[in-house]
């Protein structure tokens, strides 16, 4: 079962990821940042988002957070969905997904990335797989191997975990089975 919106290159690329990368504002959230009066920091996250993680979690393939910005709501979330490598306050992607990938033996091609601004450029640039949300800065935009349908904090991290598990031939079993991993 081939998707037809998957150009065969980018399935290519998927097939061998072993770990994916995702930065966090404007790829998990809608880049939003919402303080209240104390100061305190709130973000919504996409339900299916956090089903596609744990999903690649089940399939095998190691997924990371990498932000710039420290985050205690970030790292709530990773947490809840069991996520074993968050790097927050990050100041270069790019060698922190190096240090994660030789921790774990995987080459860099078999690594993926997702980011949707400046701060994301190398990263996406180093990686075998890059990947942004539709709602991406050009930079980030011309930088992906392929964009997702959706907007940042509204699904595009699903659309990139599916088209993971269907270029690893895993998507089909895990919708017939039709259940929570």
């Amino acid at each position: 079962m081939t998707h037809p919106d998957y150009p065969a290159e980018v399935l290519a690329r998927a097939a061998g990821i072993r770990l994916i990368g995702f930065d966090v504002d404007g790829t998990l959230t809608d880049g939003g940042l919402s303080f209240d009066s104390e100061g305190r920091e709130s973000k919504r996250f996409h339900v299916q988002d956090g089903m596609g993680m744990v999903l690649l979690l089940h399939a095998g393939i190691e997924t990371a957070l990498v932000s710039a910005r420290p985050s205690q709501v970030t790292a709530n979330r990773a947490r809840e969905l069991r996520i074993a490598h968050v790097h927050l306050g990050e100041r270069s992607k790019l060698a922190c997904l190096e240090r994660i990938a030789a921790e774990l033996s995987i080459d860099m091609q078999a690594v993926a990335f997702m980011g949707d601004d400046l701060p994301d450029l190398a990263a996406l640039r180093g990686v075998g797989l890059a990947l942004a949300p539709a709602d991406a800065h050009a930079c980030a935009l011309q930088a992906a191997h392929w964009v997702t349908p959706r907007r940042a904090g509204n699904g595009a991290v699903r659309d990139v975990c599916d088209l993971l598990l269907q270029a690893q031939g895993k998507l089909a079993a895990i919708l017939a089975h039709g259940e929570h991993p």
